[in-house]
C-alpha cells in the first residue's frame, strides 16, 4: 500500500510538473522573405506557384509537426519598423521606429522586458538593424548581434556590446551563438530571439556560402499576372517612356531562393538543437520574416509598400504541448500580435497599451468570437519613388490611400483579384463604405501622423521617444 501511494505522488507530482512547466521562446525571423518562398505554399499553390521547384525542408518540417498561418502580415512593411513591431506589440506610429534609420528606445517596453522581469533568461543573436545602433540590445540579457546590415562573410559581431571577429557566412555564425546559448541556459526558461541577414541583399556569388551558390541552377521561375503592372505611382522614364522593371531577373530570383534556403538549413540545426537539448516539447518556436518581397510585381522590387507581396509574410508556430500538428489557419494575423501572443503563453499579463492579439487560441484550434476581420497598415516615405501611405486590409477587400494624392485611391476585391490588378475606386458606394470603416479603425488603434514622418531620412538617429496611450 505504501509502495502504491508513494508511486501515486510520484505520477502525480510529474504530471503537475509538466503542467506548470513555463514554455521557452524561440523567435526566429528572416529578413526580406516573402509568404510564400517556402516549400510547402509552392506545393499547395500548384499552377499559379512562381518556384514549383522550390525545397525548404525544414520550414516544411515546422508546418507539418504545427500550425501554418496562411494569412499573417506586417503593419508597416520595412525593416526596422516591423522589428519593433514584433518587439513591443505597438502600431509603429506609436512605438517610436517609423523608418530605417533611428535605434530602438531602451525605456520600450517589450515582450523580452516583460518576460524577463518574470525570470526568463533573454537573448538576441543575429540582425538587429535598428539604424546603426550598437552595443547591448535593449531587454535582454544577452546579445550577440551585428551593427547595421553587417555582412555575409567575416562580420565583426557585437558580443553584449563587445565587437569580435568572426568567420564564416553570417547566418551560420548566428545560428552557432544561438546553439550555443541554449546549450548554457536550457535550465530554466528563456526567450531567444534568432535574426538571420538572409535574404536581403546583396545576393549571391560570394554573399553566399560555397555550398549554396549553385543551387537551383537552370530553374526558371513563373510570371505573375501583376508583373510589369506598374504601381500606381511609379512614373515612366522620360527617355524611354517605359515603367520599371522591378527585380523581374530570373536570376536575382535564383540568388535569393538561395539564401532563403540557407535560412532553412539553419532552421533545420535549431530544431534539432531543441531536440538535442531535450526542449522540444516545451519549446514555442515561431517562424516568419520582418517583410515581403516584391520580384517584378508591380513593376516593383523591395518592399516599402501596401500591395499584397510586400505585406504579406510567412508564419510558422509550433509548441507541442498546446498546438496540433499540420494546422492551416486562415484568420489575419499580424507582427503586432507576438509580443501578446508569448506573454499570453507565458502567463504574463499583457500591457493595455499593447495593440495585437494573442493567437495562442488560434494555433490550438479554436477561434475567439471577436477575432479581427481587417487591420490598418502603414508606410512612411523613406527611399525612391514609393509615398507616404495606409491602407485598411479586410479578409475580402483593401484600401490604399496616399496623403496629399487622392486621385491615387485604390480599392481592391482581394477574393476576385488576388494580383490587385482592378482599382474599383469608381465604385462610389463600396469606397464609401470601407472609408467609413478605415476611419473607426484609425480611431481604435489611436492613429496620429508621426511627428518624424515625411522627414528627411539620415543613416542612424538617436532613439525615438515611444508614444504613451492615455
Amino acid at each position: 500500500m505504501k509502495r502504491t501511494l508513494l508511486l501515486l505522488l510520484m505520477l502525480t507530482g510529474t504530471s503537475a510538473s509538466a503542467a506548470e512547466r513555463k514554455p521557452n521562446f524561440l523567435f526566429i525571423y528572416t529578413d526580406d522573405q516573402r509568404w510564400d518562398a517556402m516549400g510547402v505554399v509552392q506545393r499547395e499553390q500548384g499552377q499559379r506557384a512562381r518556384f514549383p521547384w522550390f525545397q525548404s525542408p525544414n520550414m516544411d518540417r515546422l508546418a507539418a509537426e504545427g500550425v501554418r498561418f496562411r494569412n499573417a502580415f506586417v503593419t508597416l512593411s520595412l525593416c526596422a519598423p516591423s522589428r519593433a513591431a514584433f518587439l513591443t506589440g505597438r502600431y509603429n506610429h506609436l512605438n517610436g521606429i517609423t523608418d530605417n534609420g533611428t535605434s530602438f528606445p531602451e525605456n520600450s517596453v517589450t515582450h523580452a522586458t516583460l518576460l524577463r522581469a518574470a525570470g526568463y533568461r533573454t537573448a538576441y543573436v543575429g540582425k538587429w538593424h535598428m539604424g546603426n545602433q550598437r552595443g547591448p540590445r535593449p531587454g535582454f540579457d544577452y546579445s550577440a548581434s551585428f551593427i547595421g546590415h553587417g555582412r555575409y562573410q567575416d562580420c565583426p559581431v557585437e558580443i553584449n556590446g563587445v565587437s569580435t571577429p568572426t568567420k564564416g557566412w553570417l547566418d551560420d555564425v548566428s545560428t552557432d551563438f544561438a546553439i550555443d546559448w541554449m546549450k548554457q541556459n536550457h535550465n530554466r526558461p528563456f526567450l531567444m530571439v534568432v535574426g538571420f541577414k538572409s535574404p536581403h541583399s546583396p545576393r549571391g556569388g560570394d554573399n553566399l556560402p560555397a555550398r549554396l551558390r549553385n543551387l537551383y541552377a537552370g530553374e526558371t521561375s513563373r510570371l505573375t499576372p501583376n508583373c510589369g503592372v506598374p504601381a500606381i505611382f511609379h512614373k515612366p522614364d522620360p527617355k524611354t517612356g517605359k515603367n520599371p522593371t522591378g527585380l523581374a531577373d530570373n536570376a536575382v530570383h535564383l540568388d535569393y531562393l538561395r539564401h532563403i534556403a540557407g535560412a532553412d538549413e539553419n532552421l533545420g540545426r535549431l530544431l534539432d538543437a531543441l531536440q538535442e537539448f531535450g526542449l522540444a516539447e516545451d519549446t514555442v518556436v515561431v517562424y516568419t520574416s520582418d517583410n515581403g518581397y516584391y520580384l517584378g510585381e508591380h513593376c516593383s522590387g523591395d518592399k516599402r509598400s501596401l500591395y499584397e507581396e510586400s505585406l504579406r509574410v510567412p508564419m510558422l508556430a509550433r509548441y507541442p504541448r498546446l498546438f496540433g500538428k499540420s494546422q492551416v489557419v486562415d484568420e489575419l494575423v499580424l507582427n503586432v500580435d507576438l509580443a501578446p501572443t508569448f506573454l499570453d503563453l507565458a502567463g504574463v499579463p499583457v500591457p493595455p497599451a499593447m495593440q495585437g492579439a494573442s493567437w495562442k487560441e488560434l494555433a490550438a484550434g479554436r477561434k475567439p468570437s471577436n477575432w479581427r476581420h481587417s487591420f490598418f497598415a502603414e508606410y512612411y516615405k523613406e527611399l525612391g519613388d514609393v509615398p507616404t501611405a495606409f491602407a485598411m486590409r479586410t479578409t475580402t477587400h483593401k484600401l490604399v490611400k496616399y496623403p496629399n494624392r487622392p486621385e491615387w485611391t485604390e480599392v481592391f476585391d482581394l477574393v476576385a483579384d488576388p494580383y490587385e490588378i482592378k482599382n474599383l475606386v469608381a465604385d462610389s458606394a463600396l469606397t464609401a463604405k470601407l472609408g467609413a470603416e478605415l476611419d473607426a479603425l484609425m480611431k481604435t488603434i489611436n492613429y496620429t501622423l508621426p511627428a518624424n514622418a515625411n522627414k528627411p531620412r539620415e543613416a542612424a538617429r538617436p532613439p525615438a521617444k515611444p508614444s504613451v496611450e492615455k
